[in-house]
């Protein structure tokens, strides 16, 4: 497998590392890391995995990108902003982090097909082009105040949104919770519609999700979600969930934390080599989408690499995002082609914007 096959990676939570974990993502990996030696506050402290140069050097050029900020009431257990409004700030600051990287040649916004294309174009045409094109999502909805803070955000560049997160939310009830979406998350759905946001279903629980596709006729995507199958936990994806969103024309992106590529994990306890968590799990789950669809038209990869987790919790082959390529030899040997490895790494992510895209 060439190294310079282009790769979308569905969901990397760039700004979150630059505002909340202080990462310069300027810097390389090795520099991170070392400022990072005696620092304990995050689990994945100076063992990080993404830097804008890991990702061009493994030809990582485009990716969903997020602005993430959890709002929790005074009965929530779970880390998070105490409003709404607070919720709303940060991804604000996160927003003018993306914005300097833009300015500073680092970043590259990709709103509708026309930026779509002329990044790929530059890509292919211009050897001095170092931007990283991205796609902008907001993963849990809880800092959208009022539904016209979600028009704010779609004219600031906001193109995807996952209604819910961990636990219950404003809008929707996410991982390890259970309820539905409510009036506020079928105005919300109504909202999108209008918008053309994409909903992605990543992260709502079983009832939220089935409310959410009864009440949104728009696109669904889901950047980064595994399934049930091969790891039983509410986190994944169902089989009755995955026909329903290939019935949607949906793209899963596979995610690569460990405790989601494979049972049993123990947080700070187990370890990738330890547990045999490798790129072949990751094939598994990519692999068991494939199957379902019968194609590989659906499968992709959001690999949220450095979403509270780095080396310590990922596939063992990967120090850096870079190792991404190495997925595409493990996906060769299974007998996938290479315009079907052409499609998990990057075609699928394209064909679905371009379609959603279409006016």
């Amino acid at each position: 497998m060439n190294r310079n096959t282009l790769i979308f990676d569905g969901h990397l939570d760039l700004a979150m590392n630059a505002v909340e974990w202080n990462r310069d993502l300027t810097w390389s990996i090795g520099a991170i890391r070392e400022s990072e030696q005696n620092m304990t506050d995050k689990p994945d402290r100076s063992m990080g995995t993404v830097s804008f140069d890991a990702m061009r050097e493994g030809h990582i050029r485009i990716c969903t990108a997020t602005q993430i900020a959890r709002y929790v009431k005074k009965s929530n257990p779970l880390p998070g902003w105490r409003s709404p409004q607070q919720a709303w700030a940060m991804t604000q600051a996160q927003l003018a982090w993306y914005r300097t990287m833009e300015e500073a040649g680092q970043l590259q916004p990709i709103t509708d097909r026309a930026s779509l294309d002329d990044h790929l174009q530059k890509l292919d045409t211009d050897p001095g082009y170092r931007a990283i094109g991205y796609i902008l999502s907001l993963e849990g909805a809880d800092s959208i105040v009022s539904l016209d803070y979600l028009e704010k955000s779609h004219a600031a560049g906001l193109r995807a949104l996952g209604p819910g997160h961990y636990g219950p939310g404003t809008y929707a009830f996410g991982t390890d919770s259970a309820g539905g979406i409510g009036e506020k998350g079928k105005q919300l759905l109504k909202k999108m519609e209008e918008l053309n946001i994409i909903l992605d279903a990543t992260h709502l629980c079983d009832q939220s999700f089935w409310e959410a596709m009864d009440h949104f006729n728009g696109r669904v995507w889901a950047s980064h979600n595994n399934c049930r199958a091969l790891v039983p936990h509410n986190r994944q994806f169902s089989d009755e969930q995955i026909r329903e969103l290939l019935n949607r024309g949906a793209v899963i992106g596979a995610v690569l934390d460990a405790w989601m590529l494979t049972p049993g994990w123990v947080r700070g306890v187990s370890t990738p080599a330890g547990a045999g968590v490798d790129l072949e799990k990751a094939a598994d789950h990519i692999d068991y989408v494939c199957q379902m669809a019968g194609n590989s038209l659906h499968s992709a990869i959001g690999s949220d690499l450095d979403g509270a987790f780095g080396k310590n919790q990922c596939p063992m082959e990967i120090d850096t995002i870079a190792d991404l390529q190495k997925l595409g030899p493990v996906l060769k040997k299974r007998g996938y082609s290479d315009d079907d490895i052409d499609n998990i790494f990057h075609k699928n992510w394209l064909r679905f914007l371009r379609e959603a895209w279409r006016k």
